[in-house]
Order: C-alpha cells, then sequence, then structure tokens
C-alpha cells in the first residue's frame, strides 16, 4: 500500500485521488479550504467540483498542508499550473526527501517557459529521477464515474514510472510507461490551446469539417514545437498527444472547450471565466506557449490566434481567417538539405 499525498482538491486532484485509492492506497487530499476539506470527511463527496460522485473511504481531506505531506511516498501535484511555483516555495520543506514528485499538471510557466516538471526540479530542489508526469485523455468527471481510461506516467526514470503506474493502476484506469517526459508535458500544455480554438469554432456555428481542420493543424504545431524541443515526435500520436487532444477538443467538459465557446458566442473573457468558475490552463499557458516557440523558432499560428482572441481582443472569426489564407504548402513533412527526416509544415 502507497501512502500519498495529493495537492490540490479540484476535479482532477479528487477524481485521481479517487484512482490512488480504488488501487489500494492511503490517501491525503489537500485543499486550501478548510471548510471544503471538512465536507469531503464528512460526506464522502466533493460536491463543489464532483457532484453526485460518491468518494473512498481511504481519501481523508485536510486543509494542513504539513499533515498531508507528513511520510507521503507519493507528492501529487494537482493544483494550477501558474500558481505551482509559489506553492512550491512554499512547500519544499515539508516534501519528504525520498518521495517520488507527480505532477497531473498541463501548463507552461508564464515568463519562464519552463514545464512543470523542470518547476517541481528547480524550486523544490527535486532531482529529475524522483519526478513524474501523468498525462492523457482524462477527463476527471468520466474517471470519477470510473469509466475507462489511459494515461501516461512518464519519468526519466523508468523505475520511478513503473512505481508511479503501480499505484494509480485499476480495473477502469491504465497507465502505461515512456521516458519521453518533454513530449508528454508539451502534449497536455498545447492540446488545451487548441481545444480553446475548437471551441471558438464552435461557438461561432462551424461544424465538424471545421473543427476537425483545426484538431489536425494544432496537432501539427504541437510536434514542430516537440521536435524542436527535444521530444519523441511518436509521443504526440499517443495518449498524451491525440488521444488527450480529441478528448479536451470535443468534449463540452472540457473547461477550455467551454471557454472557447463562449468566446465565439461573443462574450468577454472575463464572463466566460465568471460562468466556468474553474481554472481554464490554455487561456494562461496560450502566451507562454507561444513565447516559448518563437524562441524556438517554431510556427504556431493556431496558438497565436488564440493569444490574439483571449489576451489582444481580436474577433473570433480570426481563426478561420488564419487557417484559409495560408500559403499553401505540402501537408507531409518537407526533407531538409540532406539526410535529415524532414520537418512538419
Amino acid at each position: 500500500m502507497s501512502d500519498v499525498a495529493v495537492l490540490g482538491s479540484g476535479s482532477w486532484g479528487t477524481a485521481f485521488s479517487g484512482v490512488l485509492a480504488d488501487a489500494g492506497a492511503s490517501v491525503r487530499l489537500w485543499g486550501r479550504r478548510a471548510d471544503l476539506a471538512k465536507r469531503i470527511n464528512a460526506e464522502h463527496a466533493n460536491p463543489e467540483y464532483l457532484p453526485g460522485v460518491v468518494l473512498s473511504k481511504a481519501i481523508e481531506a485536510t486543509g494542513d498542508i504539513a499533515a498531508a505531506l507528513d511520510g507521503a511516498e507519493l507528492v501529487v501535484l494537482a493544483v494550477p499550473s501558474q500558481s505551482l511555483r509559489a506553492n512550491l516555495a512554499a512547500w519544499r520543506d515539508l516534501i519528504p526527501a525520498d518521495a517520488i514528485v507527480v505532477s497531473l499538471l498541463k501548463g507552461i510557466e508564464q515568463g519562464t517557459t519552463a514545464r512543470m516538471s523542470q518547476v517541481v526540479e528547480h524550486v523544490a530542489g527535486v532531482a529529475p529521477e524522483r519526478i513524474a508526469v501523468v498525462s492523457g485523455p482524462n477527463l476527471a468527471r468520466e474517471i470519477a464515474a470510473c469509466q475507462p481510461s489511459a494515461s501516461v506516467v512518464a519519468s526519466t526514470c523508468p523505475q520511478t514510472a513503473e512505481r508511479v503506474a503501480e499505484a494509480c493502476a485499476t480495473p477502469y484506469f491504465r497507465p502505461y510507461t515512456d521516458s519521453d517526459i518533454i513530449g508528454v508535458e508539451l502534449g497536455g500544455a498545447t492540446k488545451n490551446v487548441v481545444a480553446v480554438a475548437v471551441g471558438v469554432a464552435e461557438g461561432m456555428g462551424y461544424g465538424d469539417n471545421t473543427k476537425a481542420t483545426i484538431v489536425t493543424r494544432g496537432l501539427a504545431e504541437t510536434v514542430r514545437l516537440g521536435a524542436a524541443l527535444g521530444a519523441d515526435p511518436a509521443t504526440f500520436s499517443g495518449l498524451a498527444g491525440v488521444g488527450d487532444l480529441i478528448a479536451t477538443c470535443m468534449s463540452p467538459l472540457s473547461r477550455n472547450h467551454r471557454v472557447g465557446v463562449g468566446l465565439g458566442q461573443g462574450m468577454s473573457l472575463a464572463e466566460v471565466i465568471a460562468r466556468t468558475q474553474q481554472t481554464a490552463e490554455g487561456v494562461a499557458s496560450s502566451v507562454s506557449i507561444l513565447d516559448l516557440a518563437r524562441s524556438a523558432g517554431v510556427d504556431m499560428p493556431i496558438c497565436e490566434s488564440v493569444v490574439a482572441i483571449v489576451h489582444d481582443g481580436q474577433r473570433p472569426d480570426l481563426i478561420g481567417e488564419m487557417l484559409m489564407s495560408r500559403q499553401r504548402k505540402s501537408e507531409k513533412p518537407v526533407p531538409r538539405q540532406g539526410d535529415g527526416p524532414g520537418e512538419w509544415a
């Protein structure tokens, strides 16, 4: 049995706590609100984030971060990406020295363009071999309802990836392992931005052809960025790439998709956020992903358009205009001079 601390009692943190408990772990779920922790313990439910879901009695909620981390073998991070650095700065001395730190976060940090595993390493002083990330088509409500799903556990250390996979394997949640932590994290972050773009198109009344075009070209942008940063392009054909992309872009359960729909319907960003009342990582990460792409010399027009709509107040139909007015080219990778494998168009 694993002793696990899950830090973050939102929908995904709560749902993943259920997965860990069903896999046999003893779980302490930390949340910043003591009143919510008391309610979770009393009702075995988190009605604010997962209404109608009964939680395992093996989950103990607490508002005391020291109590949550005491003796934890696995520390699972489930807070918003842009708040991770500040949280880790406060928590670093409480994280057990031999604990594996697992990131569920899907974002790129603003200002630094760091991936979440890099933030964990640099701020909390955790060695890379003790860091893992979990990513895939993981809509929290469906997993909390024990609907079959799969995901990827990535780490530079195979033993760490396998340890985390063992801790979260259940009859309804199947973890695969991978060593490409760069590709897995980039896939999880960029799909949120693409989902906003797909939502914008849907909100404007466009149909499946348009949405499929954005999804596919969004994947091409992700592969370009990943290849430039050292990821394995094959990663983006798997669960942490196209699998997560499809789920996030097409499901009404996706917060990023819902934000895009609202923007496409003419709502302001403030109005959309007030309606969703939850963090949509694609909103904040779109800027940092675009900064990362520009520093790497990678063209990401869909991401650029999302930034223009979300942060610069441009009209939503910019998405369609951008896609349709780009210079014609071959869809398949264009060979470089020499014997290189080519780069995505």
